[in-house]
């Protein structure tokens, strides 16, 4: 109704401005009267967070000098309107319809929604149309385009438009530029896009476009066409036959689609063509001879295809070469050598992942006479070529204007030359994976500007050089499964940046420097099998990491090995009071032995019966406590009913208790359904905080009844009782319903709803765990962030949240959280000790500022939980499982996983590789956020739920 009201004045409003500004110039200028009202109503429809159409005053009647708009000098029409990056959200509205002289209307950058109108490109004058980088939804539909006679550049990317492009392009005769990338699209490309002869830029990249590319001569005509983008994609079939005819092309990427065959020979005809990348396809054959005729190319990708055979010579000739990408093929032999001595302009060179043999950069010959023609080198990655092999040359500085140095994964032997340190702009440095020995060179602490240093698996010997603290930007540190000995050097500690160390698997020893302690960015810290000794830091990181990380480490101390360092000192020398080594003294007296002798029995003999009584009293006092409680127990049991205080007898022990049903149903427990709540056969499981109990309400309604187990910690009758009644407001198809609770002092009982199918645990790990379709699992996810999402908005966090605690309907599959609030009805005073310990128990799904007490505890312990839980669900894995002499931690190793390209060992082998990649990734990457070690870095569930939405495909196929 208010916004009923709302809506009517502003037409109201919009009424009365028009009249009166028609009163004041009506026989002057009715055309300004429009433009003024069309943009205040235009206005209307927006959220202006910034301010930025401020000046836009209904009370002045020059719109020329508001904001973003530009006027006809002769007309004061306005003939521009430029609200790019404005930060506006809401709908267009139809207050643009009004400008009569509008030729170019540019809202880019914004948050705008809604569909397009059709009506906007029906005027004769727009001829620049540019919303791009909104959130404009729905299709684009044909009348947009059929009277688009005047207009030259349409862009509508960045948005989340669905469906075909129009058949109604091809009215667009005078269209020079055309971009739909990056929204939603899908289908065949209509055959009259190739109609637009006018074409100089098409940009329809990252949709879901998919078919042939026309090879009848259509894409030939095109001779205008200067920018062709179609990346990213599902285009699939050969190459045009005639591309070569379009020979104004100075751009051309069709990555990342599904193309297949051999490069076609008109290609060769691009000379003008400065951008050529076709990565990500199924391209083959050899690379021609041909291709070093387009001497225009100064960007040349070609990875990951199927190319085989040698590398052509004729790339050499490409002398404005820049950036070249032959990386993830099947080629062999040697990389040319006309590429070194040739192209000096050479950025970026890499050759990855093929069969490359020789050691062809650094052979003596090249190295000598032709590497200093690379000096302009910035990237350079000849990694996973197995057969490359010789040692890497002294005078590799050389490469002064090196970053990114990559040559691991080849069989490279010799040292690390030391002149490697005057390499002063190199950031990534990686040998690892190879046959190097000798020692870490000191000078490596000359390569100022490293961040990351990997040469794990070689046969490095000798220390960790402690000038590797002048790398003062190090965030990486790899150093594992090589022969190392001595000390880890205490001037690691002043590498403020370091967040990944890996020290794993070598021969260090000595004991663990405390300077470590100053790392305070750590996310990865491996010290594992090594003969490290010495006490792990307390506190902060070190409370989280794995036991993983430090196992293998016999004389290592602290919690996380859960060895006291009392137990791992020396033995104090003890000496022998019959030896005649003078050092030692004279020898004691026989007095004084048995002096000795006679304290420390005594003091053991009084310990010793000091304890025994102390076992006896508490006994006693255990077996009193445990009578009377039992007495209590059986009476509230067999006596509850809705809203009256009972009492099963008269006796003067027996305590009085509640029992409210939020229904308001005079329910009682019938009296099978009363024992039943001791009776460990309908036991259907126990957590941190209680036992849970399936029972029966009087008209035969199931049940499920929690008992408490920590009473002895509950705040006042009150207090619990207003938690109770908040709890149970709650509804959701995805928490599970309270139904009410019951009270006493030494008993209390929570009764939800009972869900049959069990527990995601069950599901997934039980004797009898079924194969969960991805759609299923899928499903459990977005269930569990949704649940969660209404928990958090009702200002509730869940504290325990795990896979025994989220339930599944039988009937629907719906996954439901339980076992929520509980934690809010522990005293204050003891919220976080009791916390900690009854978390504890969800190993792996404790959030790592439980440990930190100087942290505040807030709803991201849940977002890190359920981040855990989400891999627990992709991959059938637990979060923490033990093998012989390893422990495997569940979010390091799918974080292994996914940044070596191993998809598939992420995902339960049990689905067997059904499932939709484009869904899985981008929900395992989720997984990994959420359960990031810093809080601050993990979404809010709300953000977790809409990212899950978009994430879900809408194909079915993976049912």
């Amino acid at each position: 109704m208010e916004m009923w009201l709302h809506d009517a004045l502003v037409s109201l409003s919009f009424f009365f401005l028009y009249f009166q500004a028609a009163s004041v110039t009506s026989a002057e200028d009715p055309t300004f009267n429009d433009d003024v009202l069309g943009l205040i109503v235009f206005k209307a429809g927006l959220e202006d967070p910034l301010s930025k159409l401020a000046s836009w005053n209904s009370e002045d009647y020059d719109p020329c000098s508001w904001v973003g708009c530009v006027c006809d000098p002769a007309t004061n029409q306005v003939t521009e309107l430029r609200l790019e990056g404005f930060s506006l959200s809401g709908h267009m509205g139809r207050g643009l319809l009004r400008l009569q002289s509008l030729h170019t209307l540019v809202l880019s950058n914004n948050n705008l929604t809604g569909a397009l109108n059709s009506e906007l490109t029906q005027r004769g004058t727009l001829q620049v149309l540019d919303f791009s980088g909104n959130n404009l939804s729905g299709g684009i539909p044909e009348g947009f385009l059929e009277q688009c006679g005047s207009l030259r550049s349409v862009s509508l990317g960045r948005n989340r438009l669905t469906g075909p492009l129009p058949v109604s392009l091809s009215y667009c005769s005078t269209l020079t530029h055309l971009n739909l990338s990056s929204n939603q699209l899908s289908g065949r490309l209509p055959r009259e896009l190739w109609f637009l002869k006018s074409l100089k830029s098409l940009d329809l990249s990252h949709n879901f476009l998919q078919g042939d590319l026309p090879s009848s001569g259509l894409l030939g005509a095109l001779y205008d066409l200067r920018h062709l983008d179609l990346s990213t994609n599902s285009f699939s079939g050969h190459l045009p036959s005639d591309i070569g005819a379009c020979s104004s092309l100075t751009w051309l990427d069709l990555s990342h689609n599904y193309f297949s065959g051999n490069l076609p020979v008109s290609m060769k005809s691009l000379r003008s063509c400065s951008f050529l990348r076709l990565r990500g396809n199924s391209l083959l054959g050899e690379i021609p001879d041909w291709i070093g005729e387009m001497g225009s190319l100064e960007t040349l990708d070609l990875s990951a295809n199927n190319f085989s055979g040698n590398a052509p010579f004729s790339l050499g000739n490409l002398l404005s070469l820049k950036d070249l990408n032959l990386s993830s093929n099947f080629l062999a032999g040697e990389i040319p050598h006309s590429i070194i001595s040739n192209c000096s302009n050479l950025l970026s060179f890499d050759a990855s992942m093929n069969s490359f043999t020789g050691w062809m950069l650094f052979s003596s010959q090249s190295l000598s006479g032709n590497l200093g023609f690379l000096q302009a080198l910035r990237l350079l990655d000849l990694s996973s070529n197995a057969l490359f092999s010789g040692e890497i040359p002294s005078n590799i500085w050389i490469l002064t204007s090196l970053v990114h140095l990559n040559l691991s994964t080849n069989s490279l032997f010799g040292s690390i030359p030391s002149p490697i340190g005057r390499l002063k702009l190199v950031e990534i440095l990686d040998l690892s994976s190879n046959l190097l020995n000798g020692t870490l060179p000191s000078e490596i602490g000359g390569a100022l500007s490293l961040k990351q240093l990997n040469l794990q698996r070689n046969h490095l010997t000798g220390h960790i050089p402690p000038l590797i603290s002048s790398c003062s930007a190090l965030n990486t540190i790899d150093l594992s499964e090589n022969k190392l000995s001595g000390g880890i050097p205490g001037s690691i500690g002043s590498l403020s940046n370091l967040q990944y160390i890996d020290l794993s698997r070598n021969n260090l020893s000595g004991s663990l420097p405390k300077q470590v302690e100053k790392l305070t960015h750590l996310v990865t810290f491996n010290i594992s099998h090594n003969s490290i000794t010495g006490e792990l830091p307390a506190g902060g990181f070190f409370n989280t990491i794995p036991l993983s990380a430090v196992t293998g480490n016999p004389s290592l101390c602290g919690s996380v090995v859960n060895r006291s360092c009392l137990s791992v000192h020396p033995k104090p020398i003890v000496l022998n009071p019959n030896s005649s080594n003078p050092a030692s003294g004279p020898p004691l007296s026989g007095q004084i032995r048995k002096s000795v002798l006679s304290i420390s029995a005594l003091i053991a003999i009084g310990a010793a019966a000091f304890i025994a009584i102390g076992v006896v009293a508490v006994t006693l006092l255990n077996v009193h406590a445990r009578s009377r409680v039992s007495r209590h127990d059986a009476g509230a049991a067999l006596a509850m009913s809705v809203g009256e205080t009972f009492s099963c007898s008269p006796s003067k022990d027996q305590e009085f208790g509640k029992l409210v049903m939020f229904s308001g149903e005079a329910d009682v427990f019938d009296t099978a359904g009363a024992n039943a709540l001791l009776n460990k056969d309908c036991e259907l499981g126990r957590g941190g905080f209680g036992v849970v109990y399936k029972t029966s309400l009087q008209d035969g309604r199931p049940v499920a009844v929690k008992k408490l187990t920590v009473s002895g910690l509950i705040k006042s009758q009150e207090e619990f009782e207003r938690e109770m009644r908040k709890l149970g407001k709650l509804r959701h198809r995805n928490v599970v319903e309270i139904k009410g609770y019951y009270w006493t002092q030494s008993l209390q009982l929570l009764i939800h709803e009972f869900v049959s199918g069990g527990s995601l645990y069950r599901r997934l790990h039980g004797d009898e765990c079924v194969c969960l379709t991805w759609r299923q699992r899928f499903s459990i996810i977005l269930g569990i962030a949704r649940g969660l999402a209404y928990l958090h908005g009702s200002n509730i966090t869940h504290y325990n949240l795990k896979a025994t605690n989220v339930l599944i309907d039988a009937a629907t599959g719906e996954a439901k959280v339980s076992d929520f609030g509980l934690a809010r009805l522990l005293a204050s005073a003891l919220d976080r000790c009791v916390l900690s310990g009854k978390v504890q128990s969800a190993l792996g799904y404790t959030a790592p500022e439980f440990a930190c007490r100087t942290v505040k505890i807030t709803e991201k312990c849940d977002v890190y939980g359920f981040g855990i839980l989400v891999l627990e669900v992709v991959t059938g894995k637990r979060p923490v499982e033990y093998a012989e002499d390893d422990v495997m931690v569940l979010c390091e190793t799918v974080r292994e996983g996914l940044e070596e390209g191993r998809v598939e060992e992420c995902v339960d082998a049990m689905l067997r590789g059904d499932f939709p990649a484009e869904e899985a990734i981008p929900v395992i990457k989720l997984g990994l956020v959420c359960g990031s070690q810093v809080p601050s870095n993990r979404p809010e569930m709300e953000e977790v739920v809409k990212i899950l939405e978009l994430i879900q495909c809408p194909s079915q196929e993976f049912e």
